[in-house]
């Protein structure tokens, strides 16, 4: 593969010299980030209390279509509770997929339960309902309102599918199969903030169709906060028990402490929100940049003959991070070296969960498409660029 193309198709479309370094996503704000920020510490109220948070928690519900908000800490922390929450603990499993961050199992593992990883399919990156279905069989076994593993006889208690690159999941299909097999639908939507599917020329945001999801606002994702994250849920109930042990379970009282149980100091700090809230503000321009630059690499790695790898049918995502596939771990591990040599962020995808220590013990499929793609994909700098001419030549 001749890679010099690229590179400088890279460069024009970020308008950076040979000398200039292009992140691989790199934080924007454009916006009121510095109002709201002022605003907050004019009132005193940076911590976990304040108007900013609260009006944070308001817009992402409105934005997403979801009945409840809940601001954290991070994404991690998010989902962490969500599981905590529905009663996950070490005597259960949770079903989620190997190519993911480590941060899907590391929430699961702070809850005592074990991650089993299943599959993903190659065309959405995330997990496979085909794989799904399949392991449950060969391992599951229905009782009344549960399913066990038949070898470890431990309540597989979730499935956690995630959201990759802000690809959505085959979430559909997954939700039939969650249901017929009692088991709760969690989704890890930390990549996928302004992803939605297509159903009868409506658009659905992802993170709506589980009892719960969790999303992030890291530094690199689309619009940040430095860190931050927020649950989605349409289930008061849950909703309410989320709010509580999110905030260290304590019992509303002008002065006595009171904690009536297990909680968490997740709370979004105030300070934080107010630049979410901005960002939020910023994200419909954001997302239609996002969208110019994929196209704009799609038709690149067309004429060039790359494997870009593009949106399925009936979907919309968010494109947080551009991926190609190349054809080895050769040409994947030359790419890497040549680009971050020139100043070009690029990545790897991450390395399959059950290859770190922590995780080596834990049960799997053969997961024989997360092992092709973890020698194959990479990621392209994919951060907002404003300034990006759409009518720049792609030959």
């Amino acid at each position: 593969m001749t890679l010099s193309p690229l590179f400088d198709f890279i460069r024009s479309l970020y308008g950076k010299t040979k000398a200039e370094t292009i992140p691989l996503h790199e934080p924007k704000f454009l916006g009121n980030e510095k109002k709201y920020l002022l605003e907050c510490i004019d009132s005193g109220f940076v911590s976990s209390v304040g108007k900013f948070v609260n009006r944070f928690e308001e817009e992402m519900a409105r934005f997403c279509g979801s009945q409840y908000a809940i601001a954290t800490s991070n994404g991690t922390s998010a989902l962490h509770a969500i599981l905590h929450a529905i009663g996950t603990n070490q005597e259960c499993e949770v079903i989620t997929q190997s190519l993911t961050f480590i941060a899907t199992s590391n929430a699961i593992a702070y809850t005592g339960a074990k991650p089993i990883y299943v599959d993903v399919d190659l065309d959405s990156l995330s997990l496979s309902p085909s794989a799904l279905e399949k392991f449950l069989h060969l391992h599951g076994q229905k009782e009344e309102n549960h399913t066990i593993n038949k070898h470890t006889r431990k309540i597989i208690k979730a499935c956690v599918p995630m959201h990759t690159f802000g690809h959505p999941a085959k979430i559909e299909e997954i939700s039939r199969i969650c249901k017929e097999w009692h088991i709760t639908l969690i989704e890890d939507s930390a990549e996928s903030l302004g992803s939605y599917y297509i159903q009868k020329d409506q658009a659905i945001h992802t993170g709506l169709k589980g009892l719960a999801s969790a999303f992030s606002f890291n530094g690199n994702k689309t619009i940040t906060c430095g860190g931050g994250g927020i649950i989605l849920t349409d289930n008061q109930k849950l909703a309410q028990k989320l709010k509580h042990i999110t905030t260290t379970a304590k019992i509303p009282h002008p002065y006595e402490y009171y904690h009536d149980e297990l909680g968490f100091n997740y709370r979004l700090p105030n300070l934080n929100a107010s630049l979410a809230l901005a960002q939020l503000e910023q994200l419909p321009k954001f997302l239609a940049n996002k969208s110019k630059i994929a196209k704009a690499y799609e038709e690149f790695c067309l004429t060039h003959g790359i494997d870009f790898i593009s949106a399925r049918d009936g979907t919309k995502p968010n494109f947080w991070l551009n991926a190609i596939k190349l054809k080895n771990l050769e040409e994947r591990n030359a790419f890497l070296e040549q680009s971050n040599a020139q100043g070009i962020m690029t990545r790897p995808i991450w390395k399959l969960n059950h290859q770190n220590p922590a995780y080596s013990h834990c049960q799997h499929d053969n997961l024989a498409n997360s092992l092709f793609l973890q020698d194959r994909i990479v990621n392209l700098p994919s951060g907002v660029n404003l300034g990006y001419n759409s009518s720049i030549s792609i030959k």
